[in-house]
């Protein structure tokens, strides 16, 4: 069996579309449909079940998929280890990452992993830390980096950067006019929050529960998926907001938005890191030393 087949079958099966997959492996659709042809005459039975709107494996398909998971992992497990004997790091690093740690920490990170590792091709997809658990346990992802504090079965979640949460308002805001406010202002104030399932939110509800405000109680008047619309939104005055001091470092230099005090309270959280332990390849192994690394040499 061709080992290309495979993996294109496997790919497309996780995204359960031929033109997304045609797409993470520029090919064309057409490319992808006739391969996926040629595999299932191959193998003499049917594995999608094709609609307009999706693509369902047949029962065939997933008994393949069991097979092919475990095979796949199999043959990076060697690849890791040969190209490890030859002292050489290369191969694909797939990397999930939250919003705020997508845009704001890890650039930075991979241009210097990539000047070490040039032979490592990085693929950085990014998303709420929920859906970066489900990609981890579907082995879609090496590496997972989120901002969630929840522990997840048999994955190693390690603690890598402290972020400094802070309260926002519009410059000219009509909502807040000075510069801090009491806990008790706060939940009376319209309020801009992400949305459920986003690590981001798991820790402002988390930390506003630990300096003794109800998140339940906020104002909430909008929820969005990202950070550049809430800062959209913080800017046009229609509501405060709680966010990541690094994702508004620009904001606050240009004066388009003010950090506001929440009097008494102090919001921090931590950054992780998650992985199969057992099932770390060399390419991740070698990013999670220039994490550490870097980490340990910004605290000097």
């Amino acid at each position: 069996m061709n080992l290309e087949y495979l993996r294109l079958f496997y790919a497309v099966a996780n995204n359960k579309n031929f033109s997304q997959t045609a797409k993470e492996l520029h090919i064309s659709q057409s490319s992808v449909s006739l391969q996926i042809k040629h595999l299932e005459e191959m193998l003499q039975t049917k594995l999608f079940e094709r609609t307009t709107k999706k693509v369902e494996l047949t029962p065939a398909g997933q008994i393949l998929y069991k097979k092919a998971k475990k095979l796949l992992f199999l043959m990076n497990e060697i690849q890791n280890e040969l190209q490890e004997l030859k002292g050489e790091v290369a191969g694909h690093l797939n990397i999930g990452a939250s919003l705020t740690i997508g845009e704001h920490v890890l650039p930075f990170l991979i241009a210097n992993y990539k000047k070490l590792y040039p032979l490592v091709d990085v693929h950085l997809k990014m998303c709420n830390s929920e859906q970066i658990i489900e990609k981890l346990y579907k082995h879609e992802l090496n590496l997972g980096f989120i901002e969630s504090m929840l522990s997840y079965p048999n994955l190693k979640q390690v603690p890598f950067q402290e972020d400094e949460l802070i309260l926002i308002a519009s410059c000219s805001s009509n909502i807040i006019e000075g510069n801090s406010i009491s806990k008790e202002e706060l939940v009376s104030l319209p309020f801009i929050i992400r949305e459920k399932g986003s690590g981001t939110r798991q820790v402002i509800e988390g930390s506003l529960r630990k300096n003794e405000v109800n998140p339940d109680n906020l104002r909430t008047v909008l929820e969005l998926e990202h950070t550049e619309s809430i800062k959209s939104a913080v800017e046009a005055d229609i509501g405060i907001s709680i966010i990541s001091k690094s994702a508004v470092k620009k904001e606050l230099q240009l004066g388009t938005l003010k950090e506001v005090k929440i009097d008494g309270v102090k919001l921090t959280r931590q950054f992780y890191m998650v992985y199969f332990e057992e099932a770390l390849q060399l390419t991740s192994e070698k990013l999670i030393e220039l994490v550490f690394s870097q980490s340990s040499s910004a605290c000097h």
